[in-house]
């Protein structure tokens, strides 16, 4: 966990900015070699001299992979959700074959046995809906009825408790009896206001929810070991600390769902600003918590909706970069630095995104296919950015094209720092030789003179 100093109210966002970065590249971490320890502090100071749009010796390759390395270690996705050691063995083996500058985790892949538990609604995932060797799958729906932003707004937490929950999970069906915790007031009335805690299906409930827990544990507890090797053994930086998402896409992609968002923003303009800009402060909070639970500054932000063709440019103004632009500022002010993942393409939003009153030097942005001459004209000097390899190429092209795009790319945008190379897309589908092409050349070409 990072440690607050005591003076941290006098710091400066840089200076904040610079304890975390600094504690997560100085970890005190048994190592299994001086040579892992050695890479591991190079590659923690390589991203530290990108994100801060300096030069590092060379241009920092970090692959975002989704289940790929499942299928490269030969097994499917399903047997990682629920056969841990056979987890471990593919992930230690990806990360150990391809040695990219940052931890490909496995706990990306999640517990299905906590799933299953749960009965969860809203995802198919391997074996549940979805093929054994594929991703999970959301499955789109309008989880919170169109007339309960009120709800929403008036209190999150009772909300995702009492409504979103009880419909995502089936399990927890039976909370929709429970009353709010703030009914919890006076001792004379704690007695009226948890009986519906001792009604039976409420108490199976808890009781199903408990046993997940336990199941989430025995994953965490398989997970934690398979990391700690990997970066003991390749001195390679696990590199996210936190997640967090925009406001809209939490409303977009968890409650209303997309025909529902899309609705609101026509029908009820006002009450779907008013929850984004409830959701802001705990957003932040998300992102910020967990960097400093893991000692990683850099908190992941999937940008979902936001894309060029999903909303005009005057909509994106409206209702998806205000709130979105809070949160960065949030996170910047608690020293944590904003690695966002642009999916799709933002080529209309870059003039936007640019904002003057976010700080130089302070966010990540990793574009999928957005024109990357566009993004260094507009983010160069302002900062750090990277992506863009199409996963088409990768799973489609040779590794001489692999090669030769990887080659352009650098040529094209990576000449004065601050740029990561990695793929445009989550990475489930690929050939080992078009990888070892896109990461191999990111390494040799692009050396810094």
């Amino acid at each position: 966990m990072f440690a607050i100093p005591e003076n941290w109210g006098e710091l400066t966002a840089r200076e904040r900015q610079d304890a975390r970065i600094n504690s997560w590249a100085l970890a005190q971490i048994e190592f299994a070699s001086t040579e892992a320890e050695q890479g591991y502090r190079k590659r923690t100071q390589m991203i530290k001299n990108v994100v801060q749009l300096k030069k590092p010796e060379r241009v920092p390759v970090m692959p975002w992979a989704g289940v790929y390395p499942a299928e490269y270690g030969g097994i499917t996705v399903q047997e990682a959700m629920y056969d841990y050691e056979k987890l471990g063995d593919a992930w230690k083996k990806f990360n150990a074959d391809f040695v990219p500058d940052c931890l490909v985790s496995a706990a990306l892949i999640g517990p299905g046995k906590a799933f299953d538990m749960l009965d969860v609604k809203n995802y198919h995932w391997p074996g549940h809906g979805t093929p054994a060797g594929t991703s999970y799958q959301c499955v789109e729906g309008e989880y919170m009825t169109a007339d309960e932003y009120d709800l929403l707004i008036a209190d999150p937490s009772n909300y995702f408790m009492r409504s979103y929950l009880p419909r995502v999970l089936g399990a927890l069906e039976p909370w929709q009896m429970l009353g709010p915790w703030t009914d919890i007031v006076e001792l004379p009335f704690v007695g009226l206001a948890l009986i519906p805690a001792g009604i039976p299906p409420v108490q199976q409930a808890f009781q199903k929810f408990l046993e997940a827990g336990q199941a989430i544990m025995e994953w965490i507890s398989a997970v934690g070991p398979i990391e700690q090797t990997s970066v003991a053994s390749l001195g390679v930086p696990p590199t996210i600390g936190g997640f967090t998402k925009a406001p809209f896409d939490t409303l977009g992609d968890t409650l209303r769902g997309t025909r529902g968002i899309m609705l609101d923003m026509y029908r009820q303009p006002d009450k779907l600003i008013a929850a984004m800009e409830r959701i802001v402060p705990i957003a932040i909070d998300m992102g910020v918590r967990n960097a400093t639970a893991h000692d990683n500054p850099l908190v992941f932000i999937p940008l979902h909706k936001g894309a060029d063709g999903f909303m005009s440019n005057k909509d994106f103004e409206k209702f998806y970069w205000p709130t979105l632009k809070a949160v960065l500022m949030g996170l910047i002010e608690a020293g944590t630095v904003p690695y966002l993942f642009v999916e799709g393409g933002y080529s209309q939003r870059l003039d936007v995104i640019t904002d003057p009153d976010i700080p130089a030097g302070h966010t990540v942005w990793m574009f999928d296919q957005t024109d990357m001459k566009e993004v260094k004209a507009k983010l160069g000097g302002w900062a750090c950015f990277g992506g863009n390899v199409p996963g088409s190429l990768l799973k489609a092209g040779t590794p001489q094209e692999v090669e030769a795009y990887v080659k352009q790319l650098i040529d094209d945008v990576a000449q004065d720092g601050g740029y990561i190379l990695a793929n445009g897309a989550v990475l489930d589908n690929t050939t080992p030789e078009n990888l070892h092409a896109m990461i191999d050349t990111g390494k040799t070409y692009g050396v810094y003179g």
